[in-house]
């Protein structure tokens, strides 16, 4: 029988100049941080492997780590991701051209391997159209380097509808990571803080005959993994490398080399949370907070609503009326946020990533909360690609085009605003020097006329005002006390908005630091279940 085990060293010399690379993880979560690291070694020191093309499904970095190992001009060739905004420098190389870039749904992506391990020639997806992914716009194409290459994405008709077709994209080397691994290479990931999209990446790397390498943090004798814990079996493994400082280079997530609990091996005492100060961001949050109503599953994304929403939910006792998911996986507990976004401690499920995109590409999620770049006249959102900063999409646009209500978290304007919050009323003590309520969104993450014409509801919520999607655009619904309409929000836009004619002013309550009474507001507005 082959000895699967070999050392990182040997790990790097398989991948060979122009091979196509998988890479599976989310955050630093996931990541074989051993191989990566190694092979980024390798490189700068024999100027190998390079002109690769790297494939990767979520953001895999938290701003020092992870795939950004391989962000080297001359190392990658081309790079076709969701998401670069833990990534420093491989938004720096996409700015600069020294990478053709190409941004897939986060989605899209974890369900094309699937397909991929079927045999079929891509996916169909409604998933894409109108936004940037459309090759009618820019065809997922993030920079002018890559602007002068042919598209990914097919625009399609079938059927007399209506679909993105998304390729299969051949693969040469899959990484992933696990916990265990007997003398076969059967595979577990009990200790890892996701499931992810582990099996169906090495299932796409079989059907191109493509080596899969894993890293793991124990080898164990055969017979000793129990069948069901098995994450992939042995026979889909190739090579197998045991990390050899697992406190530096296999951490459950970038601030925990490990903790129990977020895996799920032991529940912590509920304890009473500390309550967030009164920042803008937590402001936000309560204003949004409002759109919950009982029974309802909703989504956090990434900024304001994964790092403020779950606080606020907990410290105004409404945690057993709200179902909260998270991309990754993960179904209520309290959410970590930052760079280890997508984790949680006292999780009542985890599932896989791939599974949790086909519940959010499928039904739907009641309500997603999302952060949010900037809004134009039109309704569509850029949160993907701002000036310099080419963050992508995530899971954005899987998640906001087939929930039944987005709710959009941002401030009104960046760089420089300050607020108070005084006796109930909200004070702009310095206005930011950026609008983000712009003439023409700088790309279209979300398309606003689309979603007109589908009927889905939709609001963005900043900390002075409120906008819901009407049949001709944004309709501002909600001012916040002590805000002048005319300085504070319609001098501060480019574009004059429709104005609801019963104009709301927010409750104080929202403005003070004592709980809001949410609970009271639940059980008012009662979900509906569709």
């Amino acid at each position: 029988m082959k000895n699967k085990f070999i050392n990182k060293q040997q790990a790097a010399a398989l991948i060979n100049n122009g091979a196509t690379i998988c890479t599976v993880g989310m955050t630093l979560i996931g990541a074989a941080e051993s191989i990566l690291a190694e092979v980024e070694k390798r490189f700068l020191a024999d100027g190998e492997p390079r002109d690769l093309t790297l494939v990767h499904a979520a953001g895999q970095c938290d701003r020092q780590r992870g795939n950004q190992h391989f962000a080297h001009p001359g190392m990658v060739k081309r790079i076709i991701g969701s998401h670069w905004g833990l990534a420093p420098r491989w938004m720096e190389m996409i700015t600069r051209d020294e990478v053709e870039a190409y941004c897939l749904p986060q989605g899209q992506m974890v369900h094309l391997y699937s397909d991929m391990a079927a045999g079929l020639p891509g996916r169909l997806s409604k998933v894409g159209l109108g936004t940037f992914i459309d090759p009618r716009l820019e065809g997922g194409r993030m920079n002018r380097r890559t602007g002068q290459l042919p598209h990914l994405v097919e625009h399609v008709v079938f059927r007399g509808e209506e679909f993105l077709f998304y390729p299969a994209i051949p693969l040469d080397i899959v990484i992933i990571r696990g916990t265990h691994a007997d003398g076969d290479g059967n595979l577990t990931t009990n200790e890892e803080a996701m499931k992810l999209e582990i099996l169906p990446a090495v299932l796409a790397a079989k059907r191109y005959g493509a080596t899969v390498i894993a890293q793991v943090k124990y080898q164990v004798a055969n017979g000793t993994l129990h069948p069901k814990q098995v994450t992939v079996p042995g026979n889909l493994i190739d090579a197998v490398v045991v990390c050899d400082d697992a406190e530096r280079d296999h951490r459950q997530t970038s601030s925990w080399a490990f903790d129990p609990a977020l895996c799920g091996d032991i529940q912590l005492p509920v304890s009473e949370m500390a309550p967030l100060p009164l920042s803008i961001r937590k402001l936000i949050g309560r204003i949004a907070c409002r759109y919950l109503t009982p029974g309802c599953v909703i989504n956090l994304g990434t900024g304001i609503p994964n790092d403020v929403l779950g606080a606020v939910i907990h410290e105004e006792g409404v945690s057993d009326q709200i179902t909260i998911t998270v991309e990754s996986g993960i179904y209520g507990g309290v959410q970590a946020g930052g760079i280890d976004f997508g984790i949680g401690r006292n999780l009542s499920a985890m599932i896989s990533h791939q599974e949790q995109m086909l519940y959010y590409n499928g039904s739907g999620v009641d309500i997603t909360y999302m952060g949010a770049g900037e809004m134009d006249s039109q309704g569509h959102v850029n949160a993907t690609r701002l000036g310099d900063i080419c963050p992508g999409a995530g899971g954005f646009i899987d998640i906001t085009q087939n929930a039944h209500h987005v709710v959009f978290c941002s401030t009104f304007t960046a760089k420089g605003l300050d607020i108070a919050c005084e006796e109930g009323r909200l004070l702009i003590r310095r206005e930011g020097e950026v609008r983000k309520l712009v003439n023409q969104a700088g790309q279209i993450s979300y398309n606003g006329e689309l979603a007109r014409a589908n009927g889905q509801k939709m609001h963005y919520v900043t900390e002075r005002a409120v906008f819901e999607l009407g049949p001709r655009g944004p309709v501002l619904v909600e001012i916040a006390p002590g805000i002048d309409l005319r300085r504070d929000i319609l001098q501060q836009m480019d574009f004059t908005p429709e104005i609801s004619p019963n104009l709301a002013v927010m409750d104080g309550a929202l403005f003070a630091e004592p709980p809001f009474n949410l609970a009271a507001q639940l059980t008012a507005t009662p979900y509906q279940q569709k």
